[in-house]
């Protein structure tokens, strides 16, 4: 087995970055990115739903320029109230 615990993943910027976006309304999701990410070209494509249906997830992919532009929209999208869950 490989052990990977001390290897940093390195990335070359700009580059493609995926986030999974979790949250309870269609529409608010939709919203949400779309106020936060302004004048930012993304796809966002839903992906899945919840058993029950109380949960939707959606794919999010944009360009990041940099690691602080990365973790920057990370917690934006992360504190804002229509969203529950990024990964």
């Amino acid at each position: 087995m490989i052990d990977l615990n001390n290897e940093k993943l390195e990335l070359n910027y700009p580059c493609k970055w995926i986030y999974k976006i979790i949250g309870k309304n269609n529409q608010d999701i939709k919203k949400a990115v779309k106020e936060i990410l302004d004048q930012r070209e993304y796809v966002l494509k839903l992906s899945k739903s919840s058993k029950k249906g109380k949960f939707k997830s959606f794919t999010l992919e944009l360009l990041v320029h940099n690691e602080d532009d990365r973790k920057m929209l990370y917690d934006i999208l992360y504190n804002h109230d229509n969203i529950n869950m990024v990964l």
